[in-house]
């Protein structure tokens, strides 16, 4: 019975290392399999490369940003929950949400065409509730996301208490980062992430979140 143990955990060790090596070459593995993260992958700038990689395959063959945003939102999070060496599932430095809020011009015509000024909608996103608009009509425009919005700019802020007219969607949020979804001259929307941590982003969140964007804008008709 003991060799027999042993013999399935080998076997499951080997099985789970072949599945590791089909992440970062062929896509031959189920989709959720996208967020695991290698335990070779140490530094921001490898982690956001590998996210990236994962993120063309599952974009490959669908151009409605809804459910291109709804897989990119979800491996982004999760990946995140599994970089274990800078962000991970610790409740003191995980990041608690990351989604995008979009511009209402890319929605169906709605009731909220007939609201007077521009909003950003709630996209695709992981975590908890969010606010559901938030308000970019000059004059009126406050907070992170309108901000990166408005000057088509990446945000970001290491401490949310400490940047004039936050809006806190989540009172345990510390730090965040918004980058904007740029079509040319354009501004569709922003990717926004929160974290746990004070100063939980840096520079090397944001090229790779930027790339990402970008990637995404690309594999979408808006």
């Amino acid at each position: 019975m003991a060799f027999e143990g042993i013999g399935l955990r080998l076997r499951f060790l080997l099985l789970h290392r072949h599945h590791l090596r089909r992440i970062t070459h062929k896509r031959e593995m189920p989709h959720a399999d996208s967020s695991l993260v290698p335990d070779e992958i140490q530094t921001k700038a490898q982690f956001w490369s590998h996210v990236y990689m994962q993120l063309v395959p599952l974009l490959d063959g669908q151009r409605n940003w809804v459910s291109n945003l709804a897989n990119a939102s979800s491996l982004i999070y999760n990946a995140l929950l599994a970089f274990r060496t800078h962000f991970g599932p610790d409740p003191g430095r995980s990041v608690n949400w990351c989604g995008f809020y979009i511009d209402s011009a890319c929605f169906p015509k709605s009731a909220d065409s007939n609201i007077e000024g521009r909003r950003l909608l709630l996209g695709p996103f992981c975590g908890k509730p969010a606010c559901q608009f938030i308000n970019v009509t000059p004059g009126k425009a406050r907070g992170v996301c309108a901000d990166a919005f408005m000057h088509a700019k990446t945000k970001l802020v290491p401490d949310v208490d400490s940047y004039p007219g936050h809006i806190a969607c989540d009172g345990e949020t510390k730090s965040e980062i918004v980058c904007p979804l740029l079509n040319g001259n354009q501004v569709l929307g922003v990717l926004d992430l929160d974290c746990l941590a004070i100063a939980g982003f840096d520079e090397d969140d944001q090229k790779g979140l930027e790339r990402i964007t970008e990637l995404v804008v690309t594999a979408c008709d808006w």
